[in-house]
């Protein structure tokens, strides 16, 4: 009798967006050690499929541009302040990995070459083709763009076949389930319907990037154990956000 043949993942290469408040835990700031080496077990059986990996940190654990500007800081200090807080969690990671044999390197949108490697596209390519796991830090580097724009802007130019995005939440939803008990989630939704119906996937600027290039977003619940790998491997689970399937398909 012959063995049953083993699935191949769904994508070849990823770019893996993760907010900064993953990081934290339930210690509500910073980093908790253990939080980080769970998710650096989850990317390295990932990597250990052959999957290329890019990863964009959020910086909100520590830091939050948007929340300082409401405090009347000055808007374009703020932004700078958030991306050099994704620059200390992408340091965290990249420990994580490290210490259980995965071979990284942080490139940073703002020079800072004792810490990280200056951003260039083509040496960032050149990373995951040499089987590198890539951190990319510092957003884009200007003021005024979110990580997750970031993420939207790396993914394409590093040539992502899709976007994940690591959340607290298990999907996309017609309303934020913590407040709204009788929210639907929605399975399928188009990157207009994101738009016109004002829901809270990512920053306008991502989605219409993503739209444009039509790059699919998969949302999904990074604090169960194993759901990494359940998305490269092609599983239904979260939401996928693309230019296929007009319905919104709630539950």
């Amino acid at each position: 009798m012959g063995s049953r043949p083993v699935a191949s993942p769904a994508y070849k290469r990823i770019l893996l967006k993760l907010s900064g408040e993953a990081l934290m835990g339930d210690a509500g700031f910073g980093i908790d050690a253990g939080v980080a080496s769970r998710i650096a077990d989850e990317i390295k059986e990932v990597h250990g499929l052959g999957v290329e990996v890019a990863i964009v940190m959020g910086g909100g654990n520590i830091f939050r541009g948007l929340s300082a500007r409401a405090r009347k800081m000055d808007r374009v200090a703020a932004d700078h302040m958030g991306m050099l807080a994704t620059v200390i969690n992408s340091l965290a990671i990249q420990d994580a990995l490290e210490q259980i044999g995965v071979v990284t390197r942080v490139m940073s949108a703002i020079e800072m070459r004792a810490v990280a490697e200056p951003y260039f596209r083509r040496r960032a390519i050149r990373h995951l083709e040499k089987g590198r796991v890539i951190l990319l830090a510092a957003g884009t580097g200007n003021p005024y763009f979110t990580t997750d724009s970031a993420a939207a802007l790396r993914a394409m130019e590093v040539k992502a076949e899709v976007l994940l995005k690591a959340t607290r939440v298990d999907g996309v939803y017609s309303a934020d389930p913590r407040t709204e008990p009788n929210a639907k989630k929605i399975h399928r939704i188009k990157y207009l319907e994101v738009l016109e119906q004002g829901l809270k996937v990512m920053d306008t600027t991502a989605i219409s990037l993503c739209m444009d290039n039509r790059l699919p977003i998969i949302v999904f619940n990074l604090t169960a154990r194993g759901n990494i790998k359940r998305v490269v491997m092609g599983e239904q689970i979260g939401s996928i956000v693309s230019d296929e399937g007009a319905q919104a398909d709630a539950e």
